[in-house]
């Protein structure tokens, strides 16, 4: 029987690291918050100034504690990912999903968004974890199980969107989930069996 992949490494250390990062920040004084927060943020300002690192940084700060719930999915999914597919998998899928969603985003915001939303903060997990979620569907059965899971996640990621009131992070959960489901068509891709022709 294989070992149950509870807990991990990776996606508990990362998980605990920005969650207690996040009760240090609320110890901090509203100035000194709100300043290390817009620090990390990749809001429009921030990446026309030309601070790439924000791409980075933005994926271990939150602006408050995660929800109990949410932080426990969160490495369940990560760890999951880390034990199906490896460590440095789990962490380039995540990173780039995070990078990728933040910057199709950027491109839209920096011609259509008004001085309060190039300033808003933009921090937190959830683009890498929307790509980790989008490309872990490759470890599922492979046709009507897999395609349905594609098409539903695409779908719930789809639904904000185009509501009244959705936010500019509504489209970078659907475009990481894109990522994340495009890396999982890949894996499909590159795990098929080869088809040679008997000669």
């Amino acid at each position: 029987m294989n070992p149950l992949p509870w807990p991990s490494p990776l996606s508990t250390v990362y998980a605990a690291g920005v969650q207690l990062g996040a009760y240090a920040l609320e110890r901090r004084g509203p100035a000194e918050r709100e300043q290390l927060l817009r620090g990390c943020s990749t809001n429009v300002d921030n990446l026309d100034a030309g601070r790439w690192e924000t791409l980075l940084t933005s994926a271990f700060v939150v602006e408050e504690p995660m929800p109990l719930p949410y932080a426990l999915l969160l490495v369940a999914v990560l760890g999951y990912a880390e034990y199906a597919y490896g460590a440095w998998w789990t962490a380039g899928v995540f990173l780039l999903g995070h990078a990728s969603a933040t910057l199709l985003v950027y491109g839209v915001l920096r011609r259509t968004a008004g001085p309060p939303t190039r300033r808003a903060l933009d921090v937190g997990t959830s683009y890498g974890f929307n790509a980790v979620l989008g490309a872990l569907t490759s470890a599922l059965p492979r046709g009507a199980v897999r395609t349905a899971a594609r098409a539903g996640l695409l779908i719930l990621g789809a639904a904000p969107v185009v509501k009244r009131g959705r936010t500019f992070t509504d489209a970078g959960h659907l475009a990481a989930l894109g990522v994340g489901i495009g890396i999982s068509l890949a894996v499909d891709c590159l795990s098929a069996p080869s088809r040679r022709k008997i000669a």
